[in-house]
């Protein structure tokens, strides 16, 4: 078995084992491995969750409760890449629950972290070397919120 080289670090302020337990009910194969409390005289509040380690779908995650500073933007996000429209739809609605939809398949989950929830089909879709049905499916895409891989196929002009 390998070592995860790189893990994402996830900051924040209180919330790090609920987003854990939200996060692993969301995405199969997924589960807590591990949850370190702060001690007296540390930073954070005696007892209290300092860091939750985490698997989703198999890739290791941390989350940590610093302290509010430091705030999720659109500028990281994870993408999850999905092979039907019934799994788009799914991941969506879970993840949007106390969060916000974007665009383009973006969105932010009520803790504030963004995801890119796309086709696994979507890049090859945007390469359509007709360059008037690529300009087509960028349109489309532009439009939407959740991504609709019919409606991307029908731009594209695949049936």
């Amino acid at each position: 078995m390998s070592i995860q080289k790189i893990t994402p670090f996830l900051w924040f302020a209180t919330a790090a084992e609920d987003a854990a337990k939200f996060y692993t009910s969301i995405f199969p194969n997924s589960k807590i491995l591990a949850t370190t409390h702060y001690c007296p005289g540390s930073p954070g509040p005696a007892g209290s969750v300092m860091t939750v380690e985490f698997e989703l779908d198999g890739l290791k995650f941390v989350a940590f409760n610093g302290c509010a500073v430091f705030q999720f933007t659109e500028a990281i996000s994870f993408v999850v890449t999905c092979q039907t429209q019934v799994e788009i739809d799914a991941l969506w609605d879970k993840l949007t629950v106390g969060g916000t939809e974007i665009q383009c398949g973006w969105l932010k989950d009520r803790f504030g972290l963004c995801w890119q929830i796309v086709p696994a089909e979507l890049p090859k879709i945007l390469k359509n070397p007709d360059p008037e049905k690529a300009q087509n499916v960028m349109k489309s895409m532009m439009g939407m919120k959740k991504l609709d891989i019919a409606a991307l196929k029908r731009a594209a002009g695949i049936s």
